[in-house]
């Protein structure tokens, strides 16, 4: 499957492998639990991130990874986006420290 990314107008197309998405639920289910925390959202403190909330925090996580150069990361936070997020096509995250802005583009909206 493929997340398209957008950040600042450029797109970069995830290609997140079946494996991953299939395989990945130790790995997404740990996001989860510290997530169940509660999260910090900008200037905003989340106790209980909703699916959407939860999408635009790994986008952040995304973004990060992508200032790293860390591609198994990036393929690994898609994979928790497309599974948490069924029939998404893309993400544009905010690169304003807004991270509530960051909006999810699901098949429905093209």
């Amino acid at each position: 499957m493929i997340l398209n990314v957008v950040v600042e107008e450029q797109t970069f197309p995830i290609e997140v492998p079946d494996v991953v998405i299939d395989e990945g639920d130790s790995f997404f289910s740990k996001i989860d639990a510290d997530m169940d925390k509660g999260w910090q959202m900008s200037r905003d403190w989340v106790d209980k991130p909703d699916t959407v909330q939860r999408c635009q925090i790994v986008g952040d996580k995304m973004l990060t990874a992508m200032h790293q150069d860390n591609q198994n990361m990036l393929v690994l936070l898609a994979g928790y986006i497309l599974k948490r997020a069924p029939g998404i096509k893309a993400i544009r995250i905010d690169t304003n420290g807004e991270m509530l802005e960051t909006e999810l583009v699901m098949e429905k909206d093209s």
